[in-house]
């Protein structure tokens, strides 16, 4: 059955380059933005890009305010929420990693206002969705907001970012590969809504990152480039698709889970890609793409395995065996792996000795 109707919201400018953060005051203007800008950062961001654009903004006779946020948190969100009411903002300017762009989106959403993400990390495909991802306690929470109205990504940044943020973001493009298929799995299953276009455009930015992993490696310009191509191309498809489904399937549970049993050990793109190799294991068996899965990883540096992750074995079975209870989403993992299942899975796989 077709629906009556239905909105795709995009970012409507995209600028990616070496240098492009001197062009945010003309992407600005561009865009029509009226008043005054808040700039949501972070510490190390806001010396490294904030504080060159806001001189910018200066220059052009516009005075910004910025609130420095020290983590992702929905108190964060309220914070930056009062300070854009009390300096009376018209819009926001999200500058950093992952929680500054999440945190900016959030709370341009809750105060209906527009934001742009300039990201200094190319470490997770937030940076151009429609989703926000934030701690609560022991567990994590993923909303819908809008997307940016423009992205600008200045890839000698990106370039100079730590190398492990943007392994990262590899590994979390690369999990787009199980993602797709737990989503096919829960149209054929559950009847759960589908869109093939992003389902096909989430694949293409995983095949991008296995296709080029032998070009990624730190401090090259062209491994920023390829890495943040992908990044935008997965927040795209879940704009289309309306929900987080062309990149969260299992994978992601087991990570939100591992986040719960021993939160801040890993990074969550280094987690969801562990998580990929043994749910793609579990899509195709021996003989499956989890070999390929694991072998691109590697390549970039990325963590195959539990100790590489920082995490004892134990926990790695606890969170496979109980991340189906944390959302309604079907995927792969159904209603639950028993132990010996789990273990099977992470042993063969490598994840786990």
């Amino acid at each position: 059955m077709f629906q009556k109707s239905k909105w795709i919201r995009l970012p409507r400018n995209v600028a990616v380059g070496h240098g492009v953060l001197d062009e945010v005051v003309e992407i600005v203007d561009d865009l029509h933005l009226q008043g005054r800008p808040l700039f949501v950062t972070s510490p190390t961001p806001r010396e490294v890009a904030a504080e060159p654009i806001a001189a910018d903004f200066e220059a052009a006779g516009i005075d910004p305010a910025v609130v420095t946020i020290e983590s992702a948190t929905f108190d964060s969100v309220e914070t930056v929420i009062e300070v854009a009411e009390a300096e009376d903002a018209s819009y926001l300017v999200g500058i950093g990693g992952g929680k500054a762009i999440d945190i900016a989106k959030m709370a341009s959403h809750h105060l209906s206002m527009g934001f742009l993400s300039i990201p200094t990390a190319a470490s997770h495909d937030g940076i151009v969705s429609n989703r926000g991802s934030v701690p609560d306690g022991d567990t994590r929470h993923s909303v819908a907001a809008e997307p940016p109205l423009a992205v600008v990504a200045d890839t000698a940044v990106l370039a100079e970012a730590p190398w492990e943020l943007t392994t990262a973001g590899c590994a979390d493009i690369i999990s787009n590969y199980t993602a797709v298929m737990d989503w096919r799995l829960a149209r054929r299953l559950k009847n759960v809504e589908h869109s093939e276009y992003a389902a096909a455009l989430s694949e293409m930015t995983a095949e991008i990152l296995v296709d080029n992993a032998d070009l990624i490696r730190p401090g090259l310009e062209e491994s920023s480039w390829v890495v943040t191509k992908a990044l935008m191309s997965s927040g795209v498809a879940m704009s289309i698709a309306g929900s987080s489904r062309p990149a969260s399937g299992a994978e992601h549970l087991f990570s939100h889970q591992l986040d719960r049993l021993e939160p801040n050990v890993a990074l969550h793109g280094h987690q969801v890609g562990v998580g990929s190799i043994m749910t793609a294991y579990l899509h195709g068996g021996e003989r499956g793409f989890w070999v390929d899965i694991r072998d691109a990883l590697d390549s970039i540096d990325a963590p195959t395995t539990a100790d590489e992750l920082g995490i004892d074995d134990e926990t790695v079975l606890e969170a496979l065996t109980t991340c189906h209870e944390i959302r309604d989403r079907y995927t792969i993992l159904g209603d639950g792996m028993n132990e010996e299942a789990a273990r099977d899975v992470a042993t063969k796989t490598g994840v786990i000795g």
